[in-house]
Order: C-alpha cells, then structure tokens, then sequence
C-alpha cells in the first residue's frame, strides 16, 4: 500500500543548495539541511519562517500574551486565556493580528484589551505581519502548503518552491503488532544502547499511556533521552501541587485518596487504616502534614514552597520563578488562585532547560519530521489524529492538507522506520490514524486489517540475567478448617482468597460499627443491669469516636441516630428472648470486647461469642449467641435476607455469584453437637428496624430470618404429623380445606402410594408421579371437586418451598463432603501443584464482592 516517497535530506538539499534562503515548515527538517551544508554560507540557510524573522528560538506566543496579559489587566486567568488563544489563532489563519475584529460573535471587552496588548508585544507573528524576506535574497519554499497564511504573509513577492515529495511510491513498511503498550516499550528500549541512543528517535502521542512508559523504562535502563517531560510532568512539581490539594480538601480526606502524596513523603500508614480520614488518624509520621492543611489560609504560596523543600529536601527554584512570574509568589494559597495555577500549567508549556543528547522523544501531533536514523513509532491510533480548530477564521480543508502532509512526511523519517502497535486494547479494536484511510486510499477497522506482524515479547534483563528460582526445603502446613468467610470467597475466586490470605485490607467503617455492635450485644447478655439510658448514651458516643476516622464528619448526626437505633433492637430483642443459662455449655474463653473494657467488666457467659474449630468436619467460626440447646443466633448489621435467599446462596451444585455458607456451616457444626435434633440459625438484622424505633412502631420480628435444619429427609420432614398439621392451620385456603376433610393416617398413606421428587420446582412437583397420585387420591377420598385438585397442589407447592427454604440431613451430609473437598484443592494449590485461578466455582468472579480487585487481571484464568 505505497504512497508518495518524500525526498531524503541528500536529495532536497541538492535541489536548494544554490538559494540564498530556503524557507522549510519545520526546524527539524530546516536542521537536517543545513547539516548537508557543503560550502560557506552567510546568515541562515534553511530556517522556518518564525525562526528566521525573530532571529532565535522564541518562546510560546500565546504564554508570553497571556503573562503580559494578568500582569497589567484584572481578568479572570481562563477567560484571559480564551481571549488570546482566540487572538493568536485567528492571526495565524488570517494573517493580521486584528482579524479577530472580523468575527462579532467573539469580539468582547477582554478581547479589545487583549489585542491592545498583543500589539505591544514584540512577537515573532508581528514581525511576520509588518515584514517580509529581503527581496534581494533569493528564496525558495519548501512544500508552502504546508506554511499557515500568516508564515505566507512573510514571504517575500517573487520566491521558488520544491515539494518535500517525489513521483516514486514509499512502501509502508508492516506494523508490528504487540500485545501491551509494555510489550512495545520493552522492544524499542531492548534496541537502544549508549553506543547508539543518538541516532534514535521515538514518535508518539505524549498525552498517551507511552509517554511514561518510555521514560521510566529509559531511565530504569540508564538511556540518555530528551524532549519527554515537561514543566508540569516533573514529579517533584506534581507532588507541591498535589500537596497543596490535599490542604483544601478539607477534614473528610481519606488516606487512600492521598496514598501517592505519603507514599513519596515516605510515610508509612498500614493499609487497615486506608479508609480513615486523615485529620482524625492519631499517626505521628502524619501530624506535619496535618497541621500544614490545617493552616494552608495562613501559607503564601512561596512559604508554602519552603515547606514542601523543607519537607523533601529537594530545590524547586523553577517553580518558585515562575510563581515570580505568574505574581503570585506572595499571595495567600486560596483554593481558587490554586485553580488558576492549575489551569495555567496545564494551558501552557513552561519552558524548560533540556540536555538535548541522547534518544530523541518526539510528540506525534507537534512535529513534521525527525531527524534521526532509526525511528521507532510507538501506537499510531487514532490519538495521532489532529483536532481541527472549530473556528469560522480556519480554513479547515487546508489545516487538513497540512496535517496530512505532515504525517506523511512524519512517517518516513530516518532511513529506518519501525511502526509498533497494538491491534486491541480491553476487548476492543484500536483503531489506527484517521490519515492512513486518506494515504492507503483503503477502508480498515484495525491495524491487522493492513499489512503487518504480530510479535511476542520473549526477552531477558539488558545486563543477561534473570530471576531464578531456587528451591526451598519448606513444606507448606496444610490448612484444617476454613471459616465461613474464607468459604465464600474461595468459592467466589480462589486467586482473591489466595490474595485475602497475603495481604492486609482497609479498616472499613460497616465492619468497624459491626464489631462494636457485636460487643455489645455480648456485653448486655452479661450485664443487663448495668445499661440503662446514660449508659446507652456512652456507648453511643463510644461508638462515634471508634468510627470518626472512617465516616465524614457530616455524617455524624445521622449515625448517632442510627446507632442509638440499633442498640435499643439490641435490647429489645434480649430483654423479650433471653438466651439459656447456657449450663450444657463447657466454659468458653473470652475474647476481646470494647464495651466491656469501657464499663471494666469481663465476659463470663459460655453463651456468646462461643468460637469452634473442629477439624474432623473441616469448619471454624464464632457463634455470636447460644440461644438455646438447639437455636444459634447471629448479629447482621447489614440488609434482611430472607429464608429462601439464604439457602440459595448456599447451595454447592450450582453455585451462585453470591456465596455465602455461614447457616450452612454453623449448622454443620451445631449438628455434630446435638445429633438427631431439630436446629435453628436465627439472623438478627440490628440496623434492619432504624426508622421504626424512631417513628416508635418497631417490630422485632421483622429484623430475624430464621432458616431451619430437619434431621432427616424433606420427605420424612413432610409426611410428619406436625407438618400435617401446620399445613391445616397455616396452608393456602383450599389446602386448608381438603385436610380438614381427611386424617393423617390419610395423608402419610399417599407418600407410601408413590415416592415423593424432591425439587424445589413445584410444577415439577405436581406433575410428577406423587402428584397425580395425590390427586387421584384426594378426590376418590373427598370428590372430584375443583377444590380438590387446587387444594392439593397448593399442598405440594408448599412441600417444594419447604426445601426452598431449609436445610436436611442430606444437604447437611453433602455439605461435609463438599467442605472436605475444598480443603484438598485448597492444600494442593498452596502446595503448588495447581494456581489459584481467577474463576470460581460459578465460572467468572463477582467482583462486586472481591476484596483485592486490583490484584485480579480481566481475561486471567
């Protein structure tokens, strides 16, 4: 796919090399000819337009406006910024420095006094405007197409020109196709060596995910390179400003929003403090930075400066001059004049003192030519693509022709071009440079769709070495129990429990007010006599002061209310349902519990907060309350979950993507502790009844779920003659009505008539063989009434949601089973013989309740 060859720097200097002057659209170009220069020459040879009329390399127009600009006007930054941006533009298009006047819609007060004070300035734009080549010299144009109308303007009347491009065709040379914007860094680095870094250049989009890729892998690798970053991208600049953010967040900042900021202060704050607030963390290493937020109304933004070199050890004497520069050096560091700031670093390119040796980086939407022999371009998509300026003074057909033919000559830069790119990113096809449709004169989506080659990275380190594995004479202790938590998100994705295992989480405010809940719901089985109205009080405020780090100050009102809520649950729930003595119980070791401390009194009942590990079923856990021989509870301070909900997320056929075993488990253990008993796992969901108790019609029974275990199977649980009877006092309407008709002699008689399918799907239920027999039965019993026939499915569609909503003993059975299974995967993995895979035992992870996402790359196994 050719398209025209633009002239090497031989054969256009050839061309030019009798004219006085050669005028070139680009410096780097201009360059690359005057280093063929064979012969004396007085004055400049090939120069750009600008370069020529100011007679050095000037500094950015529209930033040397705007300074005169704030300098002597009491304007707005941003709009003093539009003002000239607009005034700049519409010259380069126009070619006057008034043309902007031409366009009403435009045309406002801060303009007027802008274009004054543009006039005023000594530019290299006034001097293309007001000047003209000497007539006398003898000039020509390379590719003028490609000059603005205001550089045409310069020119004088009679001048030649040559075209950058020849009749012969340039053949592309194929893309290679990388998987990773890192996989395409590491080639071109692996390229460059000391020997050779000055005869390498890198094209590439620096507002893209390679511009600090380049850097930091040529840094690491030890390269010389220049043309990267700027004022803005230096580090330690980023770091004062970020700083100075951080002071006007005000006190709800949380450590992870500003864990860059301590990470490069060399604060260490453990990650269970993540989600704290800063100003409420009591962490020595954090009490400066602290006390700066707190009086960053009192710093100029030069003392501020000071503390932040005080602080780092490092010299910011640019910043500081350009804080001269801008003004403002002794202003007060308000968050709006922090904005201007801002705005103004991001608007202009502050110039900076470079060593220009070494690998030549390059942006891809600023420069026409590279002069170097080898050049690598790196992504090529349509990020490369010019945005034309949507003003009614450009002409937009010859901005495109100008960009057009920039890229083209950009393309063919050096005598080796190396295009590396990435055919998809997310899932998705990257799309390439809008100009390669117009240049090829080919519809494609996707860099593979032209010519090109897919590589693999397959490289070791620069210095030949490489991370080698030594054996280690350790044996991994194998895990005996898993708790129920470590069971669900196993079941989830074992890679996050893998990760849950080997790194430390943030202190999260719900698990914080749960815990404290728990405390006291242990404490008040203790010691009810010891909470009344004051102490309820002090508990609340307790409260508050344990979770202030974690929940914004304005918040505070509200979980005041929420917690005072819960406790009074707490309380109405024990005082109405006290729990057992608990003398069937050995004694329990106490654990840790903040209310108690804060009262100084112990935990003695064998009744709560009762931990277990038993590794003959493979389980452990804590038992927040023993209601009863046969009734566990446990505190939820999250939403209600009912029966039928619990169960489902417990199943192990078929798994859901919200795991979650605790009553299957709890009731596993409780099982092996009263055998052949009927037991119950009561939820108690202590926050679910907030806005009943304080609108003073709170029912208790509305915050407990209770799921159910049946020692036997649903078939021996519903045959019973206590279920006969539940179903004749609580059963649908016509269910009601046809066992009022019959004994139960009659209704345990139909289960021996055919065997009952155990499904939790009714209507497989009712068409099964049991239920046509029921029915027969039923009506040659009562009558073949329609009645009947409802009346007895509703029977079985009750059947059905008791398996729904229950655990039997073969579900209890399977369970076992199922634990003894995960714990040798579980051991084998850890072992090393199998990786934990990112998939659980659903298929794909929900991520909505996976704990270090991060750490969990998409499409991993």
């Amino acid at each position: 796919m050719p398209f025209p060859r633009a002239k090497s720097s031989r054969q256009l200097y050839d061309e030019v090399k009798s004219y006085d002057r050669v005028i070139t659209p680009d410096g780097p170009l201009a360059s690359s000819l005057n280093r063929q220069l064979d012969r004396p020459h007085l004055g400049p040879f090939a120069i750009p337009p600008r370069r020529l009329a100011i007679g050095r390399r000037q500094e950015s127009e529209d930033r040397l406006a705007f300074l005169g600009m704030i300098a002597t006007e009491d304007i707005s930054w941003k709009r003093c910024a539009y003002a000239v941006g607009n005034i700049l533009q519409c010259w380069e298009h126009q070619g006057t420095h008034d043309a902007i006047f031409e366009y009403d819609a435009y045309l406002d007060d801060t303009t007027e006094r802008a274009v004054e004070r543009i006039e005023e300035l000594e530019t290299a734009s006034m001097k293309l405007t007001n000047e003209t080549i000497d007539p006398d010299l003898d000039v020509v144009v390379v590719e003028p197409e490609m000059l603005t109308q205001l550089e045409r303007a310069y020119l004088p009347a009679e001048y030649d020109t040559v075209s950058l491009f020849t009749e012969a065709e340039f053949e592309l040379p194929p893309f290679r196709i990388h998987d990773s914007p890192t996989a395409i860094v590491e080639t071109v680095v692996d390229a460059v060596t000391e020997g050779n870094a000055e005869t390498v250049g890198i094209v590439l989009d620096q507002e893209s995910e390679y511009s600090p890729l380049i850097e930091s892998a040529l840094e690491a690798a030890d390269l010389p390179f220049f043309g990267g970053p700027g004022f803005t991208d230096r580090s330690e600049h980023r770091l004062f400003l970020h700083l100075l953010r951080t002071a006007h967040r005000g006190t709800d900042t949380r450590i992870s929003e500003i864990r860059s900021l301590l990470t490069a202060f060399e604060c260490d704050v453990a990650d269970r403090d993540a989600d704290k607030r800063l100003h409420e963390l009591d962490d020595g290493d954090l009490s400066w930075l602290v006390d700066f937020c707190h009086d960053i109304r009192e710093y100029t933004f030069s003392d501020a400066l000071s503390a932040f070199e005080h602080r780092t050890g490092d010299t910011l004497d640019s910043f500081r001059e350009e804080l001269h520069t801008l003004g403002i050096a002794d202003e007060f560091v308000t968050e709006a004049r922090l904005d201007d700031v801002s705005f103004y670093l991001q608007t202009y390119e502050v110039p900076v003192d470079r060593d220009n040796e070494g690998v030549l980086l390059a942006d891809a939407k600023s420069a026409s030519y590279v002069g170097r022999e080898v050049v690598f371009y790196l992504g090529l998509d349509d990020r490369w693509t010019h945005s034309a300026p949507r003003r009614p003074w450009v002409d937009q057909d010859a901005q495109f022709t100008r960009n057009l033919k920039s890229f083209q000559l950009l393309l063919q830069s050096g005598s080796q071009q190396h295009y590396l790119v990435q055919d998809a990113t997310g899932g998705s096809p990257v799309t390439p440079c809008l100009y390669f449709e117009e240049l090829l004169e080919a519809a494609y989506d996707r860099f593979s769709e032209l010519p090109s080659t897919t590589h693999q990275l397959h490289s070791e380190p620069r210095d030949g070495t490489v991370f080698d594995t030594e054996p280690v004479d350790v044996t991994a202790e194998p895990i005996e129990t898993v708790s129920k938590s470590s069971l669900n998100t196993y079941v989830n994705s074992p890679r996050d429990y893998y990760f849950s295992r080997i790194v430390d989480g943030p202190e999260k405010d719900y698990l914080t007010e749960g815990n404290l809940l728990h405390d006291f719901a242990e404490f008040y089985v203790n010691h009810p006599a010891v909470i009344d109205d004051a102490a309820l009080t002090e508990v609340v405020d307790l409260m508050l002061d344990e979770v202030r780090p974690l929940v914004r100050s304005v918040d505070e009102r509200t979980s005041r209310t929420e917690y005072r809520a819960s406790l009074e649950t707490i309380v109405s729930y024990l005082d109405a349902r006290p729990p057992t003595d608990g003398k069937f119980l050995t004694p329990a070791t106490s654990g840790e519990n903040a209310i108690a401390d804060h009262f100084g009194d112990d935990i003695e009942s064998p009744v709560t907060e009762r931990g277990f590990a038993d590794a003959d079923l493979g389980i452990n856990g804590m038992i927040d309350l023993v209601q009863s021989e046969s009734e566990l509870l446990d505190y939820k301070s999250g939403s209600e979950n009912s029966a039928n909900s619990i169960v489902k997320h417990a199943a192990i056929d078929e798994p859901t993507d919200e795991p979650d075993f605790q009553a299957v488990l709890y009731l596993t253990y409780w099982r092996s502790q009263t055998p052949a008993e009927q037991l119950s796992f009561t939820f108690f969901y202590v926050t679910e009844l907030v806005d009943d108790v304080i609108a003073g019609d709170a029912d208790l029974d509305d915050a407990l779920t209770t799921v159910t275990y049946y020692p036997g199977s649903l078939t021996e649980h519903v045959r019973t003659e206590e279920f006969f009877e539940y179903l004749r006092e609580e059963g649908a309407n016509n269910c009601q009505k046809i066992l009022s008709k019959i004994d139960y002699q009659t209704y345990a008689a139909l289960f021996d008539a055919a065997q009952l399918v155990e499904t939790t799907d009714s209507d497989e239920l009712i068409d099964s063989e049991f239920g046509r027999t029921m029915i027969e039965r039923l009506e040659a019993e009562i009558g073949e009434y329609k009645y009947v026939t409802t009346g007895s499915e509703q029977v079985m569609r009750e059947i059905a949601r008791q398996q729904k909503g229950a655990f039997f003993e073969p579900d209890l059975d399977a369970f076992e089973s199922f634990v003894e299974d995960r714990l040798i995967e579980i051991n084998r993995r850890r072992a090393g013989e199998d990786p934990f895979p990112v998939a659980g035992l659903a298929g794909e992870p929900n991520y909505r309740r996976v704990d270090n996402r991060d750490l969990l790359l998409e499409g991993e196994q």
